[in-house]
């Protein structure tokens, strides 16, 4: 099948139903041994097999949108490891491992986050240079051949909309989720309306949310405010659960079958994509596939 003949496919499951995503990629770096602080990018050149079997662990669980392991594939991203002289090497490895373990039955999103600097007016980082940085990672994923460009785990406004507006250069459908607090809002204050209208306005085909400080219930009600703002198709990939900080590091408490129960009232809202971000694992992707998809 033809790139052109999957996004066509793509677009055309996103608008008939949902789609079942994937879950954290760090999540299982980290529990694989790698150590906090590096670059998990790198491990696409560097260690493909390692990558290779956490997303083939998503898909045997029933995920079918697996993330290119790229979300810290920017050049200013791979700067604080001196690696930005590698962002097309290391973003269509990404790629290829991604294509590799979805076979031809699973969609490939081209995964970027955001650029990790505060971007004018709120810090000293130029506006045009984040736009170049997410043109180059874009370009790079879909050279590679990705399905469509999930733009993730931003809480400024300004810099999503620079970013989907970059990425929407490639032709390629823009996923574009944000991160949001308890309070319903993003660390700059954004409410899942104001998200809701500006990423539409800006050319995203799919808006939502992932990440953040929330649990999978709290999901369900930002999912709600942006099924009022919006038509578009909805993404919801919470964490498993709000991080609780421990003594032996970060824990996410949600158990898979509670995180599947709030995956079908996820569904019931409307969402297109469901899967799970930070904690998440496959025993977390393979409850929601058997409540969602009844197996």
């Amino acid at each position: 099948m033809s790139n052109h003949e999957r996004v066509a496919q793509l677009e055309r499951r996103l608008s008939e139903g949902f789609l079942i995503g994937d879950g954290a990629m760090g999540t299982m770096l980290s529990a694989a041994g790698q150590a906090p602080g590096t670059s998990l990018e790198l491990l696409n050149a560097d260690d493909p097999d390692l990558v290779r079997a956490a997303h083939r662990g998503y898909v045997q669980a029933g995920s079918e949108l697996l993330l290119t392991n790229t979300f810290q594939g920017s050049r200013p991203s791979l700067e604080r490891h001196k690696l930005e002289e590698r962002v097309a090497e290391l973003n269509a490895a990404g790629a290829s491992l991604a294509r590799e373990a979805a076979g031809a039955d699973v969609f490939v999103g081209g995964d970027i986050g955001p650029t990790g600097k505060l971007i004018e007016p709120y810090g000293d980082y130029p506006a045009e240079s984040a736009r170049a940085a997410f043109a180059e990672q874009a370009r790079a994923l879909a050279e590679a051949g990705v399905d469509c460009l999930v733009l993730e785990t931003f809480s400024s406004l300004d810099e999503i909309r620079i970013a989907v507006e970059a990425a929407a250069q490639t032709q390629l459908p823009v996923f574009a989720s944000m991160a949001f607090d308890p309070s319903g809002r993003t660390a700059f204050g954004v409410t899942p309306q104001q998200a809701a209208e500006q990423l539409q306005a800006a050319g995203a085909a799919v808006v939502g949310a992932n990440c953040g400080t929330i649990s999978p219930e709290e999901m369900v009600g930002l999912i709600a405010e942006f099924r009022e703002a919006t038509s578009l198709p909805l993404s919801a990939q919470p964490n498993a659960g709000r991080p609780q900080q421990t003594a032996s590091g970060v824990l996410y408490p949600e158990k898979p079958e509670s995180m599947a129960e709030a995956a079908v009232r996820l569904r019931d809202l409307g969402a297109a994509v469901i899967g799970g971000c930070c904690g998440s694992t496959p025993d977390h992707i393979r409850a929601i596939a058997a409540r969602l998809r009844g197996t």
